[in-house]
């Protein structure tokens, strides 16, 4: 009983279709994969970033003074 069927999700799904309109639902659906990839391509531009930057960092050494 608290698992929910095929049935149950076929008539969900139903009702979404007639809240809402294929036409609205397929915008959504559009905007919602531009949006995925825009993350994934921001994603992959920043770890190039890093690690370019990772690579052009200069390191400073310097000597570590004890407690008094």
């Amino acid at each position: 009983m608290g698992s929910m069927s095929i049935w149950h999700w076929l008539i969900v799904l139903v009702i979404i279709m007639l809240v809402f309109g294929t036409k609205k639902l397929k915008n959504i659906g559009a905007d919602l994969g531009g949006a995925v990839k825009g993350f994934k391509e921001g994603v992959k531009d920043g770890s190039a970033e890093s690690s370019a930057s990772s690579q052009d960092a200069k390191t400073i050494d310097v000597d570590a003074k004890p407690k008094v």
